[in-house]
């Protein structure tokens, strides 16, 4: 996400989510304190998942339809006065082979960007609502928890061990998908329902062989078709936003649903038709998985996805960072560390180093809070390359941290963390590297600027005896100057020697080491 700047005064954001049967936008107005209140809430309906989990693609109809629906969001932005928008996309068109043609289109004719997230930047955002809306009035920092969101295209399940995410997977257990893969358009609706429950139980079968169900002390269910099933058959859990349904009522609910069509449904309900064609399968995976996890009953939440975002603008706004995000993320690079035998006091100094020399040049870099947190993961996972072998190990730790996944890193970001840490040593950027070029020119001087301070905190760490601790770093005309105790620098002042150059070109500083209580250096001796 691009650097945004510090709010004064409440001003409008939006989201937009494109799903894989509707795209929904959300209005909202951040207030000075970083709280939001919600202005508006659109939902229009396309079926983009249905040409993608059937071709393989998206088609033309539904990519004309779904551009006319953006750009009717780019009007309703303009008409708030909303210079803030994330737009994302999730399984329809991160699956579509064609998405590239979409997201082009999206960004020339409705003038917005549209970002294809992972399953795991979508369980990051889902957790970090919920999380928010409970507000520690239900404790799940005892045990574990299952949030599990079943949505048109997959059905995205994260386990949550002591209030964190410890494992999230996407499954194709998506409404829109099953009735597509299932073909069970033209079946009455009871025998639609058995075919979705064979299908349903075989696949949560599997499930249970490598994803933690079982165990679990909450079961929290996130979307429209548990929202529904919460105001018909539930109960609201008192001191929460929760609504509580037990297994039974929800057995039962499923079962009256099984015997409507969609048609019949949108009837009974007063809902849209294209709610009604997922009510069913959703349900029935709903219901499938909260057996299978053995909680005593379903908790749904009134918060999605689309909260998350909000959240992360509003934090960004304020020049905030989501603690548990930067503890997801670095705990995520950590392990990634161990495993490649990384040399964990050299990461760590190198990253406390990197760090304070961030936090000193704010006033030059002009870099936003996620910026450092890049920063902090490129510099644990610096050297990893190591793993694979020593000669060229910063090249070998671009292949590798660009093939990881870290918790709460999206794709973009983790590229840009990866190229960090592959110019921490030899020659920086260059016009012959096509990663570094198939960047988009702002991106790439953040690459540049943070890849210019691990240089400088990897020099400073020359010998990885740790020499360099408690040291000052301040600004003074044309200079940074680090301030270190006496501890004869001598590899470090070498190293700085050779590594200091794309520090220079980045910020138009040099770098200069001033010891403090070091004795005075001899005078020279006179010749004979």
């Amino acid at each position: 996400m691009p650097e945004i700047a510090v709010a004064e005064q409440a001003r409008p954001i939006a989201v937009v989510d494109i799903g894989s049967n509707s795209i929904r936008m959300v209005v909202a107005q951040v207030r000075p304190d970083g709280s939001y209140e919600v202005l508006d809430r659109l939902q229009r309906p396309v079926r983009l998942g249905h040409s993608t989990f059937v071709t393989g693609r998206l088609s033309e109809s539904a990519m004309d339809a779904a551009i006319a629906i953006l750009r009717d969001y780019r009007r309703v932005c303009e008409n708030y006065g909303i210079l803030h928008l994330r737009a994302v996309a999730t399984s329809a068109v991160r699956e579509a082979t064609n998405n590239d043609a979409f997201l082009d289109r999206a960004s020339i004719s409705a003038d917005m960007d549209v970002e294809v997230i992972e399953p795991a930047e979508e369980s990051r955002l889902t957790v970090s609502a919920v999380k928010s809306d409970l507000d520690g009035r239900l404790d799940l920092r005892d045990g574990s928890a299952l949030v599990v969101e079943v949505g048109g295209g997959s059905a995205l399940v994260t386990v949550l061990k002591d209030g964190r995410i410890a494992v999230s997977e996407g499954y194709n257990l998506g409404s829109i998908r099953l009735q597509e893969i299932l073909g069970t358009a033209g079946e009455p609706p009871d025998r639609a329902a058995d075919i979705f429950r064979r299908h349903i139980a075989s696949v949560v079968a599997a499930m249970q062989r490598t994803m933690p169900l079982r165990g679990a002390r909450h079961f929290i269910a996130v979307g429209g078709d548990a929202r529904l099933a919460a105001q018909i058959v539930g109960k609201p859990r008192p001191g929460t936003s929760l609504v509580e349904i037990a297994p039974e009522a929800l057995d039962g609910f499923v079962r009256k649903c099984a015997r409507l069509s969609p048609q019949e449904l949108a009837r009974a309900h007063g809902i849209p038709f294209a709610a009604a064609e997922t009510l069913t399968p959703a349900l029935i995976a709903y219901l499938a998985l909260l057996k299978a996890s053995r909680c005593p009953a379903m908790l749904v939440t009134p918060v999605s996805m689309r909260d998350g975002l909000l959240l992360d603008l509003a934090r960004a706004l304020g020049g905030q960072e989501d603690p548990e995000t930067v503890a997801g993320a670095v705990q995520s690079a950590q392990a990634i560390g161990e495993k490649y035998r990384f040399d964990t006091r050299h990461a760590g100094q190198v990253a406390a180093i990197a760090l304070k020399l961030f936090d000193a040049l704010r006033g030059v870099h002009r870099l936003s809070v996620r910026d450092r947190l890049l920063l902090h993961v490129a510099a644990l996972l610096h050297e990893v390359g190591g793993f694979v072998s020593s000669r060229a190990h910063h090249k070998h730790s671009y292949y590798l941290i660009s093939n990881s996944v870290i918790a709460g890193l999206r794709r973009d970001e983790l590229g840009i963390v990866a190229l960090v840490a592959r110019y921490h040593r030899r020659s920086g950027p260059k016009s012959s590297h096509p990663e570094y070029m198939a960047l988009p020119r702002d991106r790439r001087m953040i690459v540049n600027k943070l890849a210019a301070l691990l240089r400088v905190a990897d020099a400073l760490d020359r010998g990885h005896e740790e020499r360099v601790k408690d040291f000052t770093a301040e600004v003074a005309g044309q200079e940074l100057i680090v301030t270190v105790p006496a501890a004869e620098m001598i590899l470090e002042q070498r190293a700085l020697e050779r590594k200091a150059d794309l520090f220079e070109e980045a910020y138009g500083l040099k770098v200069r080491i001033v010891e403090t209580g070091a004795p005075p250096a001899p005078p020279p001796v006179e010749p004979a």
